[in-house]
């Protein structure tokens, strides 16, 4: 039996409307209940999976690497506002603020600043007040007003490690931390109903959405900060309608978990913020430390706008490359913030008139990325395989931030002339080869405390950005800056007692070398030194042999001195390569320049060699130590042998007493005399150094430094040391002595047995009026000559002197 269901027909124009109404009802009701199964999966779908990325920390807490503290002392010249600026940078609080800080607080007034460390410090808490007049620190006073003579403030932050293997940093912040003006800058023209909407603002969506279809591109994403932030944390940037959707979803579960303050705290952490050199900056923390050079807390109105700006494309708004894109992006960003009520009108206009204040755009000044590699290497060396990098940890340092920026900017002014003379050569080699190419060398720069080993600057190469090979770790044959050592090895003889084979007194400055070409045998096979350009000089003085860097005559003194001899002190001083042969003498085997830079601490700190060392002390979070570093030493030298060698080398800076070098053929100056010429004035001692690559090894009584130049294939640079590296050495410590620790530079200064005296630059006999053409020189005690220069030994035989034949002296 069917059963018949007859349907009534609509009747007028009233039921067809009915009808049409019940009909979208319909419609209605299944997309509703459509979207509440899709939404409804999606929702516990990704809930879960929220869950398991909430369960974990949402952002690494990496290891965070600290400068060495700034020591004040009194005599420098120091400002108040530099040394209030660095306690607010290093996160100190004024004292008396409601949230003082556990770092540490300070109180100032009109001629002085206490200093009161926290218990998260790096240091004691002992506060100390410093009084300065007239731009310069008068006294340092403990808190029971007992003048102290110097005080360090609390190391600054280089940088954080960055996250694993993305090469990202970020410095996490917390809410309290962002100013109000970037919060309401980033509301200003990211999403001003932020604090209104529950995490969809549906009219900016619908409005993106029309756009979209009507223009056929997916460029008006609509999307709010926790848009934002729930594309960041859980999905890919594509634009698609189903992303979109579980964007929405993943919305609605962090508004719903976290309060508005939260997430916008999560969203300054994890904004992409553009590329520094070769990391990605993320967060506001990084980028205001990235850009600007300061904490974030710091940021002035204008620089608030600069970041906000940013967040819509940080490629394209780059201020480095972009400066004029990123003005009108901010000034844009201003407006905004007067249209929301934000500042007023005035408050914008003199922020747009405010230019671009941006930190260095180099990442090796401000952030030294080649030391903080290697600061991670020796942590993992030290602390094994566990993940100190997840941790949090403190990480203090050795590192000199202003000589850092000294270091650098020698580096970049200075190369520019050494590829100039590249350029140079190569213009004459295309006379011959049309096709051929430039090829510019590399460079590396290591500065130390000579007298602690501390790495206070280090340079690893041109741009961190362009290469991250670190040369100032790579090995490279020493070249001439190398035969201190050998002379070192003669006057260690002459301290001893001995006499050196062929010679019938105690090895001494006016020691007289043999520089003719000599043809020695090496395991069966001829070796035959070639003097630079081919020059010979017959008989020479050590000191002159030094200072001119013969190879034949140091050689020469080596093998009198023992092969073996100079290989051992060699590698006692921390060149491990050395080997006894004769090319050792001149610099044949391979040394690092932060090897090198260690091995001269023999002759700058009395004969004690200290390995150079970057890690002063690791730590947790809130300051509690986990393990100290202290460096090794060992004495190498006599304290006598340390200087004697030193004062021949403050020969090789000097010129011929303003008399033109050359004179009767002969060249009186020393190989590095150049750098006096350039404008570096105190007292110091160096050694060039040119064999395939370029070098110059330097020091002060308060300074040393290495720095070499070369070419990553090992081809021969075909630059002397004098030309490539000694004009970066005497650029980066002309620098230097213009900061207040390493301006007091002072004479070296001769330890009890040794004695400096006057000779006759003819005869090298002790100079009086009849010889005023002199110099000076270090000697052994009992080692220096007795004879004036006008009355010279009589070395005649007797049958010469009873019949007169001859000269007295010859």
């Amino acid at each position: 039996m069917a059963l018949k269901i007859r349907l009534a027909k609509p009747q007028g124009k009233h039921a067809w409307l009915m009808l049409a109404l019940r009909a979208g009802l319909a419609c209605v009701a299944v997309a509703a209940v459509a979207v509440f199964v899709v939404g409804g999966y999606y929702y516990y779908k990704y809930k879960a999976i929220v869950d398991a990325r909430l369960s974990e920390p949402l952002f690494v807490n990496t290891a965070k690497i600290y400068a060495a503290p700034r020591e004040v002392r009194p005599g420098q010249k120091l400002s108040l506002h530099l040394i209030s600026s660095e306690l607010r940078s290093a996160g100190y609080t004024v004292q008396g603020a409601a949230n003082a800080s556990p770092m540490g607080t300070f109180s100032e007034d009109s001629n002085s600043i206490t200093v009161r460390p926290g218990p998260h410090s790096y240091h004691a808490e002992d506060p100390a007040t410093i009084q300065i007049r007239n731009g310069v620190v008068s006294s340092i006073n403990d808190s029971r007003g007992q003048a102290l003579a110097s005080y360090e403030l609390e190391p600054l932050l280089i940088t954080g490690l960055s996250e694993g293997t993305n090469r990202t940093k970020r410095r996490l912040i917390t809410y309290d931390e962002i100013p109000h003006n970037l919060v309401q800058a980033v509301l200003a023209i990211e999403d001003r109903r932020f604090f209104e909407h529950g995490g969809v603002n549906y009219g900016r969506l619908i409005e993106a959405g029309i756009h979209d279809v009507l223009t056929g591109q997916k460029q008006q994403g609509g999307s709010t900060l926790t848009m934002q932030l729930a594309r960041g944390f859980f999905l890919t940037p594509e634009k698609r309608f189903k992303r979109k959707v579980i964007e929405i979803v993943i919305t609605f579960q962090l508004e719903h978990r976290f309060s508005k303050q939260k997430i916008f705290e999560l969203y300054a952490n994890q904004i992409n913020m553009g590329q520094r050199g070769s990391f990605a900056i993320n967060g506001f923390g990084e980028a205001s430390r990235a850009y600007f050079g300061k904490d974030v807390r710091q940021l002035d109105l204008a620089e608030c706008a600069t970041l906000a700006g940013m967040i819509q494309r940080p490629n394209y708004f780059n201020p480095y490359r972009h400066p004029d894109r990123v003005i009108e992006r901010r000034n844009l960003v201003l407006d905004g913030m007067v249209e929301t009520g934000a500042i007023t009108k005035e408050q914008a206009e003199k922020a747009k008139a405010e230019p671009l204040h941006l930190s260095p755009a180099s990442v090796d000044a401000s952030e030294a990325p080649y030391f903080v590699d290697l600061v991670r290497d020796q942590l993992t060396q030290k602390l094994g395989e566990r993940d100190f990098n997840r941790e949090g940890l403190r990480i203090y340092t050795s590192l000199d931030p202003d000589l850092q920026k000294a270091a650098t900017a020698a580096v970049d002014e200075t190369m520019p002339q050494i590829d100039a003379i590249v350029d140079r050569r190569y213009a004459r080699l295309r006379k011959k080869d049309k096709n051929i190419i430039p090829y510019y060398p590399q460079v590396a720069l290591v500065a130390l405390n000579p007298h602690t080993g501390q790495v206070l600057a280090l340079v690893g190469g041109r741009s961190y950005g362009s290469s991250q090979l670190n040369h100032a770790v790579s090995k490279r044959p020493t070249g001439s800056i190398f035969k201190p050592f050998v002379y070192a090895s003669a006057f260690e003889t002459s301290v001893e007692g001995t006499t050196l084979p062929g010679q019938d007194k105690l090895f001494s400055p006016v020691t007289i070398l043999n520089d003719e070409q000599t043809t020695y045998d090496v395991n069966g096979q001829t070796y035959t030194p070639r003097n630079y350009e081919g020059e010979y000089h017959d008989q020479v003085t050590a000191a002159y042999a030094l200072k001119r860097s013969l190879n034949n005559a140091t050689i020469g003194l080596a093998a009198m001195v023992g092969f073996d001899r100079v290989a051992a002190l060699a590698r006692d001083a921390g060149i491990k390569s050395a080997q006894g042969t004769p090319s050792v003498a001149i610099g044949s085997y391979d040394a690092s320049p932060l090897e090198m830079a260690g091995a001269y601490t023999v002759f700058s700190n009395a004969g004690v060699h200290i390995d150079p060392w970057m890690l002063a002390s690791v730590r947790t979070p809130t300051g509690d130590v986990i393990t100290d570093f202290t460096p090794t030493s060992q004495q190498v030298l006599d304290p006598r042998v340390a200087f004697l060698t030193t004062y021949m080398m403050e020969a090789v800076l000097q010129g011929n007493g303003g008399d033109p070098c050359k004179v009767d053929g002969k060249n009186y100056c020393g190989t590095g005399a150049g750098i006096r010429n350039m404008g570096f004035l105190a007292p110091a001692a160096g050694k060039t150094g040119t064999s395939h690559d370029a070098w110059f090894a330097g020091f002060t009584s308060n300074l040393l430094c290495i720095v070499w130049v070369g070419n990553d294939d090992y081809t021969d640079i075909k630059i002397e040391g004098a030309e490539a590296a000694a004009p970066i050495w005497a650029d980066f410590m002309k620098r230097a002595v213009q900061l207040p620790e390493y301006s007091d530079t002072n004479d070296f200064t001769p330890p009890p047995g040794v004695t400096i005296v006057t000779l006759d630059k003819k005869s090298n006999l002790l100079a009086d009026d009849a010889c005023p053409d002199d110099y000076t020189a270090a000697f052994l005690d009992g080692t220096a000559p007795t004879n004036t220069c006008d009355h010279p030994p009589d070395n005649r035989n007797i049958f010469q002197k009873m019949f007169g034949l001859g000269k007295p002296g010859n």
